[in-house]
């Protein structure tokens, strides 16, 4: 896997930055929230934003990608971020600040779509060592982008906007430098290809189920802050651990449980688990909320990897089109969670929204079982067998 070359590295550290920006706002979201007189469901519209966006985009940037090439369309995603990234530093509302995380959002979805296949096109090694290194950036990034977020956010809220400007702006440099373009797809994509491809059952049934699990998992990421309401250091600490719980789970233990379990198996354990994990931190202390919102990191590293995998193989569409209507469908709850979890509190009570994105989770699971026949021949036989191959996932966003 260390054996890469310099385009290779520089896409993958791209890639970091990148993945940083999803958690990157976690620690800081009460201090912008103080700073803009914004209630907490006004500043939670700032994921609602970015993702509502980004599962938009899944239906074209295979359409750019395939008509200007792997290398031009990640360096406009990393242009359009540096730009609005800085423009959400310079923000003097709440309503431009979400305005400018939708930019951003779109920026990142032309990146992250095409980044994986621009280092597997790229690696030295076959495409297991491509992949390990691309989880890798993301476990790595998750992990890093609340921290970064708490480091910058303590002296001001908006230096953790300009700060990722900046690291992106070094991104597009390194790929400008170093990266070559690719050969173009033999055949261009459509607009409709990713909807269509949803029409293969799997695939379908793959999605649906994700889409309610990412409810559950973008609950804790962009309403837990709140409810700990803690320094941006404390939180980007905790959040920190969380990552790092991510992206171990992802990499390493996901693997292993898949070859040992199957697929499905783990599946639903693991969304089950979560589910009642959800429970405890809802209904539980300070503590005991810190302890589960660390746990979460663990339940939300092994479904993401069983999940991309399954979308990426469950189906005889190409990865890179089956891959966007999977993203398509899930990231919509991405959107939905952060603005009606604040939203159910303020109608019931804080402990509610957990209790939602339980049933979330458990209606995933259920959707898993229920599906399970039309999972089974990619899910039981191809997935463990891919993983024995590679020793990882795709864990692709």
């Amino acid at each position: 896997m260390l054996r890469q070359p310099k385009a290779v590295w520089a896409t993958a550290g791209a890639s970091v930055v990148a993945f940083m920006g999803i958690g990157l706002v976690d620690p800081i979201l009460p201090s912008i929230a103080r700073g803009l007189h914004a209630t907490n469901s006004q500043v939670s519209l700032l994921f609602t934003s970015y993702f509502l966006i980004t599962a938009v985009a899944m239906l074209i940037t295979g359409f750019v990608s395939s008509r200007i090439g792997g290398r031009k369309t990640l360096l406009a995603g990393l242009a359009l971020v540096v730009v609005f990234a800085a423009l959400s530093g310079m923000s003097g509302s709440v309503g431009e600040l979400v305005g400018f995380r939708a930019g951003w959002g779109l920026g990142n979805a032309l990146f992250v779509s095409t980044a994986l296949a621009v280092i597997v096109g790229a690696a030295a090694g076959g495409s297991s060592a491509a992949i390990l290194l691309y989880e890798s950036a993301l476990g790595l990034g998750m992990a890093c982008g609340p921290l970064l977020g708490a480091v910058l956010g303590d002296m001001e809220w908006r230096y953790p906007f300009f700060g990722t400007a900046v690291l992106m702006a070094v991104g597009f440099i390194a790929i400008t430098a170093f990266l070559k373009e690719q050969p173009k797809p033999a055949a261009r994509t459509s607009l409709l290809a990713p909807v269509k491809a949803l029409g293969h059952g799997g695939l379908a049934a793959t999605a649906a189920s994700a889409f309610f699990y990412n409810y559950a998992f973008f609950t804790v990421l962009a309403f837990t802050p709140f409810v700990l309401n803690m320094s941006p250091y404390k939180s980007g600490g905790v959040f920190f651990a969380w990552g790092v719980l991510l992206a171990v789970f992802s990499v390493l233990v996901a693997p292993r449980l898949q070859r040992r379990f199957g697929s499905l198996k783990v599946l639903c354990g693991s969304l089950l688990l979560f589910a009642a994990d959800l429970v405890v931190l809802g209904y539980g202390d300070h503590t005991t909320a810190i302890v589960c919102t660390v746990l979460a990191g663990a339940f939300i590293g092994v479904n993401n990897t069983v999940f991309t995998e399954l979308a990426l193989g469950v189906s005889d569409a190409p990865r890179p089109v089956a891959s966007a209507g999977y993203n398509f469908v899930r990231w919509f709850a991405a959107a939905a969670a952060p603005f009606l979890a604040p939203k159910i509190e303020e109608w019931t009570d804080i402990h509610l929204p957990f209790v939602v994105a339980a049933v979330a989770a458990v209606t995933g699971a259920g959707i898993v079982a229920v599906r399970r026949r039309a999972l089974t021949m990619e899910a039981e036989e191809r997935a463990p067998q891919h993983a024995t191959e590679d020793g990882v996932t795709a864990f692709a966003r």
